[in-house]
């Protein structure tokens, strides 16, 4: 940038200076002339003998001459001379008397202060070695200026066809591929034990048989539409379609990757989040849903760093998914007290957009079936989050679930400890259950995030259930290999602890996780 203000500043200052000289040139004869008639030469003497030179004054603006006005035609030339290259001065009584005829002494003097400018904006070069510079990349700066063209017109182009000033698509694919070694159990009627809470058990009569296991692929996809308005805050509408997955047998939450069914919609395609979150002050940040957000949706972290790279839901962890809420509204606030002390509240219900009246088939809709506080749930969980040895949290969980077994309410504690290289974390979850019983919950594990490239880990954890201890313990390693795909076998033990039937089984799983 240098060389190239010196390049300016050449021609500026020359041309400047030859027209701030008036009629330097063809009045030099007239100087000589005066000077002649002012001292004794002889006839015989060639040389012209001049007055001495009136010491000149160096000015910071051209305001600074008193006879030089903005509408004088050389106006803007003396500016920059003055103001930008600091190399013309005036006379001694601050004036410039431009209409003057300048002598050779004092071109040459405003000539020198120009060109000793230019030769320290230039480092102390010379404009021919500048220019010699601009032969020898004369190819390369033509084809940057090619490069520049073609970036220019493919921006014009992205802009006007682009999908959205503020919108952006992400997808996610999950493939689940399980091979089961061993039995599943099977009741009398023939109903197969293939995941989830099992009511099976609890009707079966004891007669009972093994049945050969077989192997399962099931599928969860995702297409987020995320807008930002700010940068800070996201819309997200979510698009999910996924198989009504059963593929961990003797297991209460199947996989990670899994999806409830949606009634009378094939392949279970429906839509899954709309939520809006957006800071508030430096310290506060909220969320409004009006779809599937509930518990652990509303939290900063679930602190144990199972939750995601491994396979089986038991990961989660579980007793966030005991509550109800979330399917019509729910809304929710994160408070920083400081970098590191974080508290979540969230709030959500099923019947929020469900107001009283008659269903469809003519019936009363159940007062208790309608309004944004029935079929609800609610959450508090303060965090300690560090980029150190430990991140812990303690949670607390309620709602309005009624029934046998039901959760009355639920406190949790977490925690991870991180030596660097390895981690150690658990959680305790205690939950009294309506009636008799309880359905606490714990587990506890290690995990390598960076080994060979990858993420390895192992858990296990006890589900919560009211009249079992259901154990899964589990081994995976994550590995991404590349910022689209990443793969994630996984060996699983899951013990249903029930007596009746084989209730345990081994299985080995295969994830494939495509991100664009």
């Amino acid at each position: 940038m240098k060389n190239l203000k010196a390049l300016l500043a050449v021609p500026a200052a020359f041309g400047a200076v030859l027209a701030v000289s008036g009629n330097a040139v063809a009045a030099e004869s007239l100087v000589e002339s005066a000077a002649v008639e002012s001292f004794d030469v002889e006839a015989t003497d060639t040389e012209v003998v001049v007055a001495e030179p009136i010491q000149l004054a160096q000015v910071t603006s051209v305001s600074e001459l008193s006879d030089v006005r903005a509408g004088d035609w050389a106006f803007t030339a003396l500016q920059r001379l003055v103001e930008e290259y600091g190399c013309l001065e005036g006379y001694p009584d601050r004036t410039f008397r431009g209409n003057r005829a300048m002598t050779r002494y004092e071109f040459a003097a405003g000539l020198n202060a120009c060109l000793d400018v230019v030769i320290q904006l230039i480092g102390g070069g010379d404009i021919d070695g500048v220019q010699r510079l601009q032969e020898e990349f004369a190819a390369e700066l033509a084809t940057l200026r090619g490069r520049t063209d073609l970036l220019e017109a493919d921006v014009a182009e992205l802009e006007a066809n682009q999908f959205s000033t503020t919108t952006k698509l992400r997808g996610q694919l999950d493939a689940n591929l399980v091979v089961p070694f061993g039995d599943t159990t099977e009741i009398a009627d023939g109903t197969a034990l293939d995941g989830g809470p099992s009511e099976a058990l609890e009707a079966g009569d004891g007669n009972v048989g093994g049945e050969e296991a077989d192997a399962t692929f099931d599928y969860r996809a995702r297409l987020n539409f995320d807008t930002s308005f700010t940068g800070e805050d996201r819309l997200r509408i979510r698009l999910q379609a996924s198989d009504d997955a059963g593929a961990l047998a003797n297991t209460e939450g199947g996989l990670a990757s899994q999806s409830g069914p949606i009634a009378g919609v094939d392949d279970n395609l429906g839509l899954d989040d709309v939520f809006y979150s957006f800071p508030i002050g430096n310290r506060f940040s909220g969320i409004v849903a009006a779809n599937s957000i509930v518990t652990d949706d509303f939290v900063t972290s679930t602190i144990v760093p199972f939750d995601g790279p491994a396979v089986a839901d038991a990961s989660g962890p579980e007793f966030y998914d005991l509550y109800q809420g979330g399917d019509a509204f729910g809304a929710g606030v994160n408070i920083a007290f400081t970098d590191n002390l974080v508290l979540d509240l969230g709030y959500s219900t099923d019947t929020g957009n469900v107001n009283r009246g008659f269903d469809e088939a003519g019936d009363l809709i159940d007062p208790d079936d309608t309004g944004l506080f029935n079929n609800y749930s609610y959450i508090a969980q303060l965090n300690f989050l560090t980029d150190g040895f430990i991140d812990a949290a303690v949670a607390y969980i309620d709602g309005d679930q009624d029934g046998e077994g039901s959760p009355e309410y639920t406190v949790a504690g977490l925690v991870n400890l991180d030596f660097g290289r390895v981690q150690v974390a658990g959680h305790y979850a205690y939950t009294p259950a309506e009636g008799d019983g309880d359905l606490d919950s714990y587990g506890g594990g290690i995990n390598f995030p960076e080994l060979f490239g990858g993420n390895l880990g192992a858990y296990a954890a006890i589900s919560p259930n009211v009249d079992r201890d259901p154990l899964l313990v589990e081994a995976y390693y994550e590995l991404a290999l590349n910022e689209y795909f990443t793969l994630t076998p996984a060996v699983i033990y899951a013990d249903n602890d029930s007596d009746i039937g084989d209730d345990d089984n081994f299985y080995g799983a295969l994830r494939a996780t495509f991100r664009f």
